[in-house]
């Protein structure tokens, strides 16, 4: 089925075109449509029982891991894996090792599911879970509604993980024999109020560190906080409350089903009278299409998901609960719903300051060594923001994406200018950790990259190289080894990389025979 939930309103022409043909294709061949009034197509699933316990979906949202929240398997995949699937009705899996989650006693009343998976993201970090399906248990887990349950699921991405998996009431079990790699015991007891403060979504401290920073604006939705209960939780702290004069409160329920219970319960005559703007059904402000970007040296609160630097405009984001955005932007600056004045209160703020985090044409004789000059980056967590920025994603011509390659990455921006065909990366970890954004992978086929190596790579990232012939490996402990502008030789098939200019040889981890199989026909749809 196809739905349009990151911009329904076809913001711009390509988007719009886009749309249209889906539209067509949909008509022509009788299938299902959720249109701009439906909302999050992972939440669609659900709600309406097309995605059951125990099974599968797949989707261009890097976000469809929010499936483990009923026990089914999720997972965000690009473009040409979705093209397959439609075609053949099939795709192919990458099976993930297992580990456990445990969660340890109760956090306090003021926490909310959205600060416990804050809390995760503190003891992961962007890359704890890298590669994993985990599965979560404990007291406050069986405690759960699936509100919190979503909430939870729905930032498996941000570590790096494939899945977080919810055992549920009946029918889908872990097997009794079941072997984890890991298991991680983290204890909650007393949990307050975290936020994550701007440029990594990993970068997680207690509300009170940051509390009486000045705020110009806050968003509520996203699929990791629009459903019913956060919209219940967000009216009862604006009630007879207003907005601190000149800030802006964007909010979102997930699905129009939602929206309408807001409606019928009251909850839109509170947000309208607290002075909110409410939006159509959608993701909203996480893909800053449908309800607008936070302009330069704006401060936001947001309920979203991640915060990476220049992902929902120039602004400074910081990621809460809805709870604490609501109670933010009444106060006009950081705080928490048990701290929220009747009415904004002139205090001293301080003002949060803005950065920027550092950070062949034919198929036949594709090679299977390459030569080329390197380009050693050594930054971890290279999200696709920082690769192939957003604001650039109507561009579908491939020859057109190469310019913008780095552009949004601190002490690159300039790489597209000076790369050269045949050359080569080797960066950090994580490589391409974020979003499923086929465009991260085909701005370095449009450069003419030769390959790129790294300690490793984002889950969704890697499928979408490999899917498109763009040749990566994985060599751990070469970072620091290699120089910058060393003339390197790389063998696909043995993993040999031979540094020519230190006549040195390392080993990285050979394209698997799947990987070759699929670059050596030149993309997994050729």
């Amino acid at each position: 089925y196809f739905t349009f939930d990151c911009n329904p309103g076809g913001c711009d022409q390509k988007y719009a075109a886009n749309q249209h043909i889906c539209r067509q294709y949909a008509r022509r061949n009788n299938v299902k449509i959720f249109d701009i009034d439906s909302g999050i197509g992972t939440h669609i699933v659900i709600d309406e029982g097309i995605a059951k316990p125990g099974g599968t979906i797949v989707s261009t949202d890097s976000h469809a891991n929010i499936l483990g929240a009923i026990g089914a398997f999720g997972q965000g995949m690009g473009d040409k894996d979705i093209a397959h699937a439609w075609a053949y009705g099939k795709i192919w899996f990458k099976v993930p090792s297992s580990v456990k989650i445990v969660l340890k006693g109760k956090p306090s009343p003021l926490a909310t599911p959205k600060d416990v998976v804050l809390r995760l993201l503190k003891e992961f970090g962007a890359d704890g879970l890298l590669g994993y399906s985990a599965e979560i248990y404990g007291e406050y887990v069986d405690s759960l509604s699936l509100d919190g349950r979503i909430t939870i699921a729905s930032m498996a991405t941000e570590m790096g993980g494939i899945i977080i998996l919810f055992p549920t009431n009946d029918g889908v079990q872990a097997d009794s024999d079941a072997i984890y790699e890991k298991t991680f015991e983290i204890d909650i007891s007393s949990l307050k109020p975290l936020i994550s403060r701007p440029g990594h979504p990993e970068d997680v401290v207690s509300v009170t560190d940051v509390k009486e920073t000045k705020v110009d604006s806050g968003f509520i939705g996203s699929c990791t906080n629009g459903r019913i209960e956060d919209m219940r939780s967000v009216a009862k702290i604006l009630k007879n409350r207003k907005i601190a004069p000149g800030r802006v409160l964007k909010i979102v329920p997930s699905t129009d089903k939602i929206w309408k219970k807001c409606l019928d319960e009251g909850l839109i005559k509170i947000f309208k009278d607290a002075g909110a703007l409410v939006g159509s059904a959608g993701c909203a402000g996480c893909a800053a299409g449908q309800i607008g970007q936070t302009g330069s040296g704006e401060v936001a609160v947001s309920s979203g998901n991640r915060n990476f630097v220049g992902k929902q405009g120039k602004g400074d984001i910081f990621l809460a609960s809805p709870a604490t955005v609501a109670a933010s932007l009444v106060a006009g600056y950081v705080t928490t719903e048990d701290d929220t004045p009747e009415k904004p209160e002139a205090v001293s703020v301080t003002k949060f300051r803005s950065f920027e985090v550092k950070s062949k044409e034919k198929n036949e004789q594709l090679p299977l060594k390459v030569e080329g000059r390197v380009w050693v980056i050594k930054k971890d967590n290279i999200d696709t923001d920082m690769i192939f920025h957003n604001r650039y994603l109507s561009i579908t011509d491939l020859k057109e994406m190469g310019q913008y390659t780095f552009n949004n990455l601190e002490g690159y921006k300039d790489f597209a200018k000076k790369a050269k065909p045949g050359d080569i990366i080797i960066v950090g970890k994580n490589f391409g950790c974020g979003s499923s954004r086929q465009q991260a992978v085909d701005c370095f086929k449009s450069l003419g990259i030769n390959i790129i190596i790294a300690e490793s790579f984002g889950a969704i990232y890697e499928r979408n190289a490999i899917n498109s012939a763009m040749p990566i490996m994985v060599a751990e402990n070469i970072l620091n080894q290699i120089n910058d502008k060393d003339e390197l030789g790389i063998d696909f098939k043995t993993g040999e990389i031979f540094d020519k200019t230190q006549n040195k040889k390392y080993i990285g981890k050979p394209l698997s025979k799947s990987q070759l199989d699929i670059y050596l026909r030149g993309g997994l749809l050729t």
